[in-house]
């Protein structure tokens, strides 16, 4: 059973389940539902594909994820920041065919599925830990301008070919100057995108669900979507998805594959926040790869059951909380009252307006800016929010999947730049303060004749190892004495590849031959064991590793019989 549990977290809950936990998880659910669809609907639409298929990506999601998330009460369904990467590969490749979208998206969602298992399987949830927040706030600031740019011909009641980039603001400017704004849509899309926003201060209130059922009972009453223009949803198949392997083109591949890989790479970043966020709320601990798994195998059944590419919800996931969730069970009374709806009464949504459901989007585009945290950044550490700007830009101008290439590319850049080119220092005794320090923050600081103390402070590999000996070599030219002996504080070198190491064994030969000893002290014991397995340690000597940088100086001032330079 161990074995079991440790693959499906929901077993494991299941079996300590409380019976006091259930009125409040059904309650949550019921609640959640009034979510659930409205949401689900509006970012198929904002995806490319028929309302309907919303529904599919909300309920089998939520019953998968029951069983494989970690996390108790974290909501996953169709997210608006996925939207614009699943719109980028579907529009141009459906050619208005809404079958033929739908089997793009759900193919998407079977590769962001795996790709997500595989991370998790693998044990490299840590990835996410790689995107610095700047980075993330610059691509998802720049998902929610493309989100909310998107929506806006929709909102305004006319329609522009290929209208799903930034850029494309200005083709939509041109067509309101126009005149081809249906001002009757836009009225009822506005009212609903206004009433979201300022009920949306006020917690205990359903502003959300207000705004929807209003819109689509005025509509209705009102008979909009016939006298007056209003393009309106219309009554949904009845019935729940079924199992179906999605086909596509053999052309469609690779950008399938590719927009699969961002969808994944977007998912798992805000996952893995919200679901470290809400674990620190519940005072419970939740494994990083299990949660890959677990949104894994959502996005995987998704994409066979005529869904489209999930994540988690950071709108919908408070609503669980605040209406009192104990458990994924409040997901599978959401999915279950969800699938009541299509089964029972599928047309109870037909009057619902397409502009309605634009301006859900742009209400959630909205909240996915962040400019708060960008000012703080901004203040304490400028060329980091500079770094997010970029991003920013990217993802507006490139287009989403080009941006977000762009963010990963420039997160590698970022991660690997302190050990590129990392900070090193000469050290010398500074009078009245213990131990060694930097000669250039203390330039008054004693030296030793004949002798460098030279520390690095990264990790030796190959970026780094050809910078490393010129610092070296720079060190012992510029000291004011000739130089008989270097020692490396190498306690802030965490790792030694092949290349760094074949790089000491030249630079222990080029200065044995100008007659200078290398030394090395304060190495930590697994850098030492690489050094044994690469079969340096002993061409060195034991002798010449000191425990401490002091007992270094001290062995060097004994041998050579001289002092501190006064």
């Amino acid at each position: 059973m161990s074995r079991w549990t440790r693959w499906l977290p929901g077993l494991q809950t299941l079996s300590r389940y409380e019976t006091a936990w259930l009125p409040h998880d059904v309650m949550a659910g019921l609640v959640l539902t009034t979510m659930l669809v409205p949401v689900g609907i509006a970012y198929a639409v904002a995806s490319g594909v028929p309302g309907i298929y919303g529904l599919y990506a909300t309920i089998v999601p939520l019953l998968v994820y029951a069983l494989f998330g970690p996390s108790r009460i974290l909501v996953l369904g169709p997210d608006s920041s996925l939207a614009p990467v699943i719109l980028a590969v579907v529009l141009p490749l459906s050619g208005g065919d809404p079958l033929r979208a739908v089997a793009l998206a759900s193919m998407m969602a079977v590769v962001s599925g795996l790709v997500c298992i595989l991370i998790g399987v693998l044990r490299l949830g840590f990835v996410t830990e790689l995107l610095s927040k700047p980075i993330r706030y610059g691509y998802m600031n720049g998902i929610a301008l493309t989100v909310l740019v998107s929506q806006l011909p929709t909102l305004f009641g006319f329609s522009i070919d290929g209208a799903w980039q930034v850029l494309d603001v200005v083709r939509i400017g041109q067509a309101v100057l126009d005149g081809k704004t249906d001002w009757t849509t836009f009225a009822v899309g506005a009212g609903t995108l206004g009433t979201i926003l300022l009920l949306k201060r006020f917690t205990a209130v359903p502003g959300l669900l207000i705004a929807v059922v209003g819109a689509t009972v005025a509509v209705g009453v009102l008979g909009l979507d016939h006298g007056g223009g209003v393009s309106v949803l219309g009554p949904l198949p009845p019935g729940l998805p079924s199992l179906t392997l999605p086909w596509i083109r053999l052309a469609d591949v690779s950008q399938v594959v590719i927009g699969g890989c961002a969808v994944a790479m977007v998912a798992f970043a805000d996952t893995s926040v919200l679901s470290r966020a809400y674990a620190a709320k519940t005072h419970s601990r939740v494994d990083p790869n299990q949660e890959m798994i677990g949104l894994g195998a959502a996005n995987l059944a998704a994409g066979l059951c005529q869904g489209f590419p999930i994540s988690s919800s950071s709108s919908r996931t408070p609503v669980a909380e605040a209406a009192g969730a104990k458990t994924q069970l409040t997901g599978v009374v959401g999915a279950v009252a969800v699938a009541s709806l299509l089964v029972l009464a599928p047309d109870l949504l037909r009057h619902l307006p397409h502009s309605a459901l634009a301006a859900v989007v742009i209400a959630s585009a909205i909240g996915l800016f962040e400019f708060r945290d960008l000012r703080r950044i901004f203040r304490i550490q400028r060329w980091e929010f500079w770094l997010s700007i970029a991003c920013f830009v990217g993802v507006a101008v490139l287009g989403v999947i080009p941006g977000i290439g762009l963010a990963i590319i420039v997160a590698v850049i970022e991660f690997l730049w302190d050990g590129w080119r990392p900070y090193h220092a000469v050290l010398g005794r500074v009078e009245g303060i213990r131990g060694y320090h930097d000669i250039r923050r203390y330039p008054d600081a004693r030296l030793i004749p004949g002798l460098v103390l030279f520390r690095w402070d990264a990790p030796l590999f190959f970026a780094n190892a050809e910078l490393f000996h010129q610092r070296v070599l720079e060190a012992i030219a510029q000291s004011p004495t000739p130089v008989r002996q270097i020692i490396v504080s190498a306690e802030p070198v965490t790792s030694v590849d092949v290349t760094a190491a074949d790089m000491l064994v030249e630079l222990e030969q080029a200065l044995r031959e100008s007659g200078i000893e290398l030394r090395f002290a304060e190495m930590k014991d697994p850098v030492k064991d690489k050094l044994k397995r690469f079969e340096l340690f002993e061409r060195f000597g034991a002798e010449n590793f000191y425990p401490t940088l002091g007992a270094a100086v001290d062995a060097y001032l004994h041998h050579h019989r001289v002092d501190w330079e006064p």
